[in-house]
């Protein structure tokens, strides 16, 4: 993202129960308290030029179904510079919980929805983070036959859509090296604040392209 180029950028951070992170929603400012406001707080403090502006719209709970159901309202009228989209688990999590399965089709067809939408109406900058798990929870080692396929969808539409790709999926995977998963993600999908943290320092790296962070 060119930020000198861009007055007051708008940076719409959008996705399920992760970006959500018990945002107010009474409140529109609301960041809530996890990647989002960390990314907020360190792009203010490293550009306090920039004068950003930061919106989060994520909804816990949501498919990418949900998110192409509320796009017009929750991305495209609010006319962002650059939107931020992490979503995903949840069209895999259903299948081990509720048995409720999202063919890999129908997911990366309403997430090109979204995309082509967004680049015909908008000349924002676009940023996919992959959806990721770890083993935390019993059972979740078998996840990845179906977030798999879903993860190399998002890998796709970045290539298709010129957007920012954040392998999250890997980069837990990496950390989970050097720290128990549950360290990470508590339940194997939603971050610690540790978790929260590796999220917005791997964003403002992959966006930003800071290398010291």
């Amino acid at each position: 993202m060119d930020l000198a180029a861009t007055k007051n950028p708008l940076i719409l951070f959008q996705g399920d129960s992760i970006t959500d992170a018990e945002r107010n929603r009474e409140e529109p400012w609301s960041l809530g308290t996890g990647y989002a406001l960390m990314i907020a707080g360190w792009f203010q403090a490293l550009f306090p030029e920039i004068n950003g502006v930061f919106l989060n719209r994520g909804v816990g709970g949501d498919r990418v179904v949900d998110l192409k159901a509320r796009w017009q309202e929750d991305c495209l009228d609010l006319k962002p510079d650059l939107v931020s989209i992490m979503i995903g688990i949840n069209d895999c999590w259903g299948r081990y919980s509720y048995n409720t399965t999202v063919p890999v089709e129908e997911f990366e067809a309403d997430y090109r929805a979204i995309l082509r939408q967004t680049k015909e109406a908008l000349a924002a900058e676009i940023v996919l983070c992959e959806p990721f798990v770890l083993p935390v929870m019993e059972g979740q080692e078998k996840w990845h036959e179906d977030l798999g396929p879903k993860i190399q969808v998002v890998r796709n539409l970045a290539r298709e859509f010129n957007a920012i790709l954040i392998p999250y999926d890997g980069i837990f995977a990496q950390a989970a090296t050097r720290q128990k998963p549950a360290y990470w993600l508590h339940d194997g999908v939603h971050p610690t604040e540790a978790g929260h943290a590796l999220i917005a320092r791997e964003w403002m790296k992959h966006v930003f392209k800071l290398e010291h962070l």
